[in-house]
């Protein structure tokens, strides 16, 4: 896989910002107030080959410091190979120090049933394991203080304060078979991969508080929640009545506090990467606040679990 290199000079950027879904919805409104907040920020976007050149174009166009690698997320081995050549440049002297990584992209399918190229299901990879992965092999760069984000959903309460009844709660299961097609009941239904959703929204959790417990002092890491945001491309995947309805009609909810418009959920993502917000390690950040995620969410057990299956998933390594 290629990636795109930077050449050797002299940066005007102090630190270093690695960050997925940066190319749309939340993602593209946290960038950009990023960019503009920490103008000493180099932000290293991750996206596919095909958008990456046009996004870090867009987003350095004020003159901000920005590059992209090229990865695809459901696939292990293309995070690998984006972690190594970000390793590479950082060690090359191409980069700043690396104090932070956020990873916000996000997945879900009309089904549970769609795989990656390593046989994985795709959402577990995307919003799980490839988390996992990028903090594990960049894990030995990150240059204290830093700090990584991870983007949770509220849909993992499973009731109906928190989705208003559009998405099935969570169903806990081993992490070796969340992992793989077909875990959920009636496998090929939008049930089936919207409960994969909440559930990898879970589990996504768990991974921040055993990554907590982990992780060396200096480098901290939060949960954040950015609340229901209609109009971004999460349901790019769902039929044409639900893409209509998340595009068209659901967007007037955010007049409503039941959900949040794009710049503003952009703007609390930011606050807690930049640690506006402040947020101590292994807490969850709902929206622009600290709270507490749902008690499900607290299981020593399972975050152990889920641990050394991802390990054992990711054979996440450096070297």
């Amino acid at each position: 896989m290629q990636h795109a290199r930077s050449t050797r000079r002299p940066h005007p950027a102090r630190r270093t910002l690695v960050m997925t879904g940066a190319s749309r919805g939340i993602g593209r409104a946290a960038a950009e107030r990023i960019l503009t907040a920490a103008p000493d920020t180099h932000l290293l976007v991750v996206a596919r080959a095909s958008s990456g050149l046009r996004l870090s174009a867009e987003l350095g166009a004020a003159g901000h410091s920005v590059s992209h690698i090229a990865a695809d997320l459901a696939s292990l081995d293309s995070v690998r190979s984006a972690a190594a050549g970000i390793r590479e440049r950082l060690d090359h002297g191409e980069l700043p120090p690396l104090h932070g990584f956020v990873g916000n992209a996000g997945a879900q399918h009309t089904n549970a049933l769609t795989e990656g190229p390593e046989g994985l299901e795709s959402t577990f990879t995307v919003n799980v394991l490839a988390n996992h992965l990028f903090v594990r092999l960049l894990q030995d760069r990150f240059t204290a203080p830093a700090r990584i984000v991870i983007t949770v959903s509220d849909t993992h309460f499973g009731d109906f304060r928190h989705n208003l009844g559009m998405v099935p709660g969570p169903h806990w299961r081993n992490p070796e078979v969340l992992a793989r097609p077909g875990a959920f009941p009636r496998p090929d239904s939008t049930a089936a991969g919207r409960t994969a959703y909440s559930t990898s929204k879970l589990a996504a959790l768990h991974l921040v508080h055993e990554l907590a417990r982990r992780l060396p002092a200096g480098i901290d890491v939060v949960a954040h929640n950015p609340g229901f945001v209609p109009g971004t491309d999460l349901a790019r995947d769902a039929g044409p009545v639900a893409r209509f309805a998340m595009r068209r009609i659901l967007p007037a909810m955010t007049l409503t506090p039941f959900a949040t418009g794009r710049a503003t959920a952009g703007r609390h993502l930011a606050d807690v990467v930049l640690g506006i917000t402040e947020a101590p390690t292994g807490s969850y950040v709902d929206r622009g606040r600290l709270a507490r995620s749902s008690e499900e969410s607290y299981d020593p057990r399972r975050e152990g679990e889920l641990w050394e299956a991802a390990e054992r998933l990711t054979a996440a390594r450096a070297g």
